[in-house]
């Protein structure tokens, strides 16, 4: 059974209908429409400027959309939001703010507080047992400006581990970050999938997409296609998001699937 089930939702996690955004009457993303199922681990791709980033921040009700809504669970955001996470993109954080380590993950208790309360002792275990998880444990009282650009991103994911959420939102969480810190997000994301959550990320590095990720959403303004890795992650719908922009790219994912295969046939 999965999480969200075990909570009594019957309803898909995300649904988005007929979304339209724009930037001072320049269309961002146009007419925007389909749902994802549960227990997902989806990476949303396409180029620069496609709308990615904005499709996440306006279901999370960071943007208001021209037209159309986004529902979770069946329902308006509004009603929803303890159960759902976000890791913004690190150059979007003021990381000079005089905060600890502890402090960053403990916001992300505050969702399942009261008003006026202030976290209490369970609040900060579950906090520390967070940080635990991204082998952040030990910097807990550190400034967040004294870290690095992967130990940010470890504790911006034990934030969001800390509110115990059904849907997880990341806008790029790869980027920048060092080959262990990589594989370690992976492993949560992986964790966080077999747990029957709900993981969407905006992903920029086509060539290990269909490793890291199950389902695919390819965007440019519009919805390309989306829909499981062995059926829409194709050639023709790479062409469709990227256009002239391509030819380089569908020679990385051609050696990257030879490898995938090579690999494969060697553990046969």
């Amino acid at each position: 059974m999965t999480h969200a089930s075990k909570t009594g939702a019957s309803a898909p996690p995300v649904e988005v209908h007929d979304l339209t955004v724009s930037y001072q009457n320049k269309p961002v993303l146009w007419d925007v429409d389909f749902t994802l199922p549960e227990g997902t681990l989806t990476a949303i791709v396409g180029p620069n400027g496609a709308g990615k980033s904005t499709l996440i921040k306006v279901i999370m009700g960071l943007i208001e959309p021209v037209s159309g809504h986004a529902l979770i669970y069946g329902k308006p955001l509004q009603q929803m939001r303890k159960r759902i996470a976000y890791v913004p993109q690190r150059e979007s954080v003021d990381w000079n703010f005089p905060v600890s380590v502890l402090d960053v993950v403990l916001m992300g208790r505050y969702a399942h507080l009261k008003m006026f309360r202030r976290p209490g002792r369970r609040d900060r275990e579950l906090a520390l047992q967070a940080l635990e998880k991204v082998g952040m444990a030990a910097y807990s009282d550190r400034q967040i400006a004294q870290l690095s650009g992967g130990q940010q991103q470890r504790v911006f994911l034990a934030r969001a581990l800390a509110q115990d959420a059904d849907i997880y939102f990341m806008d790029e969480p790869f980027a920048g970050v060092d080959a262990s810190t990589e594989e370690h997000i992976l492993q949560l994301l992986r964790e966080l999938r077999s747990a029957g959550r709900t993981v969407i990320v905006v992903h920029h590095d086509l060539q290990t997409v269909s490793d890291y990720f199950d389902w695919v959403l390819m965007l440019n303004l519009r919805l390309v296609a989306i829909g499981p890795m062995e059926t829409t992650f194709t050639k023709e719908n790479l062409q469709k998001a990227y256009g002239g922009r391509l030819n380089i790219l569908t020679q990385v994912i051609e050696l990257s699937r030879r490898e995938n295969f090579v690999r494969e046939t060697e553990h046969d």
